[in-house]
């Protein structure tokens, strides 16, 4: 007789209001009991807590979805020790958590080839003073002419923090004159220079969990509820493939199971510009129309990874890839293919899908179902409740579910 046994998954989570709501009411409904191996696996779901800890505690999970520790350092240690010293599997490896700035990742791809923009870093406005400091800079800070480098970048560019995010502190630059003006205000943040990709003809995100991606259409001039588009831009087959590798790229040489990649069109040219996405967008205040998408994303790899006790790679093993980019005159699309052929391999593409075929073959018409009941609607509405002014509440709660009721009469029918 198979043993019945029990995967367990934490929630890691800071704001976040409707995905859990979402995948815990679908989960509950998928009622999942699993044949693997000599096993009848079952999960259970629960949200993980913050509270002293013994560092030879057991952890109680064998994954955690990690909404929290990009920020919040007890959460990141916790999550630390429990890979270390339990096995666990996290979303994401929490010491690439240091990578997740753009002067990290912006050095890595551009050695791997991809058409990152032209970006320089340049020394702070303002440091924090001390002693030892003030010495450095007086024997080895190069005075130098700011707007020279701009020339050298060519205008328009843009200046944005080095380690940035959500847009806080980017500031599109025309020329020398703004160029000065904004770097007199950044202050003590370090921060890129980086050439327009201009005139761009199409923005997108490619969402990536596990080795699901999912290309949407961004509007950045958008208010933040409309930026992510219900649509792909009208991209070409062969676009969608790129796109889907350069995403699988990025991700797995960060260890990163979730993660967003922002691109620009150019000359039939895409331009990878921000792709450290530490908390990436899972609201359906920023999706929308996508959100039922990535909360069966989520489902299916942490099921995927839970019920096949997938094991964690701890460190970042970034060789493979280089070894494609020592090779001499390899065509791009041909390097981005090997480079996206190992990251299959890593996030084992093929058994992901026969394990979804196999187990998961339902859940498209149980989601289906589950994003036109009350429960589902409330969702929208707690999260609506936390981010809009109360007069406003019941028109975006009804934008919002109204945009999730499209996706169910055009992409989330399984009929």
């Amino acid at each position: 007789m198979p043993k019945e046994t029990t995967r367990r998954i934490g929630l890691s989570l800071g704001a976040d209001i409707c995905w859990p709501l979402c995948y815990e009411k679908i989960l509950a409904r998928l009622d999942l009991a699993l044949p693997i191996g000599r096993e009848i696996v079952r999960f259970d779901v629960k949200r993980v807590t913050i509270e002293p800890y013994d560092l030879r505690q057991p952890c109680p999970y064998d994954l955690v979805i990690d909404r929290l520790t990009h920020w919040y350092h007890t959460s990141r240690e916790w999550v630390k020790k429990a890979v270390l010293m339990d096995g666990l599997y996290v979303f994401n490896n929490p010491w690439a958590i240091q990578s997740m700035e753009k002067q990290t990742t912006y050095c890595a791809m551009m050695h791997l080839g991809l058409p990152v923009p032209d970006t320089w870093m340049i020394p702070p406005k303002d440091y924090e003073w001390t002693a030892d400091l003030r010495a450095t800079l007086n024997r080895y800070a190069e005075l130098f002419d700011l707007g020279a480098i701009g020339r050298q970048i060519g205008f328009p560019l843009f200046m944005k923090p080095y380690d940035g995010g959500a847009w806080v502190g980017v500031s599109k630059i025309d020329d020398e004159a703004a160029l000065r003006a904004a770097y007199e205000e950044s202050g003590k943040r370090v921060m890129h220079l980086q050439k327009a990709v201009a005139p761009f003809d199409l923005f997108v995100r490619a969402i990536g969990v596990g080795p699901q991606v999912r290309v949407v259409r961004y509007e950045p001039d958008a208010p933040l509820h409309a930026r992510y588009t219900a649509d792909d831009g009208g991209i070409s087959a062969d676009e969608r493939s790129l796109l889907e590798d350069m995403a699988l790229t990025i991700n797995t040489f960060f260890g990163w199971d979730f993660n967003s990649c922002e691109s620009l069109r150019k000359d039939g040219v895409f331009h990878p510009i921000d792709f450290a996405n530490a908390c990436p967008d899972s609201q359906v205040t920023s999706l929308h129309f996508n959100f039922p998408w990535l909360v069966k994303a989520k489902l299916r790899w942490s099921l995927f990874a839970a019920g096949t006790q997938r094991k964690m790679r701890k460190t970042l093993d970034w060789e493979p890839y280089y070894k494609v980019a020592a090779v001499p005159d390899m065509p791009y699309r041909e390097r981005l293919r090997a480079y996206a052929k190992i990251a299959r391999e890593r996030l084992d593409a093929e058994r992901f899908e026969e394990f979804c075929g196999k187990h998961l073959a339902h859940l498209d018409e149980v989601a289906w179902e589950f994003f036109g009941t009350d429960d589902a609607r409330e969702a929208v509405r707690l999260k609506v409740a936390a981010l809009f002014p109360a007069h406003e509440i019941e028109e975006f709660t009804e934008y919002f579910w109204q945009a999730v009721q499209r996706w169910r009469a055009t992409e989330g029918s399984p009929r």
